[in-house]
């Protein structure tokens, strides 16, 4: 397993080939003090058992998957599910797959570039997908780019799970949060959408307006409005550092688990898409070419 760095003025990124995951994103809090912004084990090998996707890219299809198939052109695939439900591209998704470093830059606009080819039916999934993943430092940001190409009809939803920790906190209950998302896709117990599209409004899940999260604790996938660059924010007050994230997808997963004292921004397609036919398509066919932008801006 190997460790890659780049850095700048800004920022320190460490990046492993396995998952493609990011181990460490260092930036000074107001007091001038290195602060890692991401949760993460101190050892790579330890990432070999990583249930919480801890730093990974995720594929071939972030989020959740109902049915256990999906259909193309008359033709079901079958996928791995569990309860109903399959998750992160299935039993070995690309969190545990290692990639390929196809190049270290270390120039005005660090880079570094990793490459993974997903083969015919791995995991269920049609077609040869060729990925890169291209993390680029600029100024006081982080910019993560998938890209992905076919040889067959084919569904992707590629994303980061980086678990965002601004400050050393033992909970986020003191984040300032706020979201352009006046809307979120209604799920069932499973998490898996119905369909529906829900008005945030005078519900928990609105942060149209910047407030803390206190107890209020998220697994959602949030429709982003498009109305601001900006699609989150998230500020701490013991740090002083606020992260900014912006994405050229229409939605932005949620996660605040119960422990790390953490928060994602999974930014990318609609959950369970592929058996949606109202939602964004999923769909990537040969000649054409999957792109997936978001930013992540850190401030103090």
């Amino acid at each position: 397993m190997i460790q890659n760095t780049i850095k700048n003025d800004k920022i320190e990124l460490t990046v492993l080939d396995f998952g493609a995951i990011i181990q460490k994103i260092i930036v000074k809090d107001k007091n001038g003090l290195p602060t890692n912004m991401v949760v993460g084990f101190d050892g790579p090998e330890d990432y070999l058992i990583n249930p919480m996707f801890l730093g990974a890219c995720i594929g071939r299809y972030a989020g959740r998957i109902s049915q256990g198939s999906f259909s193309l052109d008359g033709k079901t695939f079958a996928i791995h599910k569990e309860e109903g439900v399959h998750l992160h591209g299935g039993t070995r998704g690309f969190d545990k797959k290692y990639f390929k470093v196809d190049e270290i830059n270390h120039g005005a606009k660090p880079f570094i570039q990793l490459s993974y080819l997903s083969e015919h039916l791995e995991e269920g999934y049609p077609g040869n997908l060729k990925v890169t993943v291209t993390y680029t430092l600029d100024d006081d940001a982080l910019i993560i780019t998938h890209k992905a190409t076919t040889d067959k009809k084919t569904v992707v939803n590629l994303t980061n799970h980086s678990y965002f920790k601004l400050d050393n906190a033992a909970e986020i209950n003191h984040y300032d949060l706020q979201l352009d998302c006046s809307k979120i896709l209604d799920t069932d117990k499973n998490l898996l959408p119905s369909g529906k599209l829900t008005e945030v409004a005078y519900t928990n899940y609105d942060f149209l307006e910047k407030k803390k999260i206190n107890t209020t604790r998220l697994d959602t996938p949030f429709v982003i409005s498009k109305s601001k660059d900006i699609c989150a924010s998230v500020h701490s007050g013991i740090s002083g550092i606020t992260l900014e994230v912006t994405t050229n997808q229409p939605a932005v997963v949620i996660y605040t688990p119960e422990t790390t004292g953490s928060i994602c921004f999974e930014t990318q397609n609609y959950p369970d898409a592929p058996n949606h036919p109202n939602f964004p398509s999923s769909v990537l066919s040969n000649g054409e070419k999957y792109f997936n932008q978001s930013t992540f801006r850190f401030k103090a």
